[in-house]
């Protein structure tokens, strides 16, 4: 495969990244990809656990308020949410080390 074209795409990209509009974008785009990763993580919410509208759409929004709990939380006591992954084994060695 000739790399030119490929170097070519990869010079485009990265002077696309250096645009403003484009850093913008991609900040509300890791927002919201952030929030989705929260939920999943702190309700388990990948698969509704009801079936039917009312009782899904409740269920949505109890994850909604207990997510906004954690976050409000988190504020009011200056503790930053954990934003990075942590394996089950190393929680387990940080749990030992306590």
């Amino acid at each position: 495969m000739n790399p030119r074209p490929l170097t070519e795409a990869l010079r485009t990209a990265r002077a696309e990244q250096a645009d403003r509009h484009w850093q913008d974008a991609y900040a509300l785009r890791s927002g919201v990809e952030g929030t989705i990763r929260q939920a999943l993580a702190v309700t388990d919410s990948r698969r509704a656990h009801y079936r039917g509208l009312a009782k899904t759409h409740l269920e949505h929004v109890h994850s909604a308020v207990a997510l906004n709990l954690i976050r409000i939380n988190a504020w009011w006591n200056g503790k930053p949410l954990d934003r990075r992954h942590t394996s089950h084994l190393a929680r387990l060695e940080l749990s030992l080390a306590a």
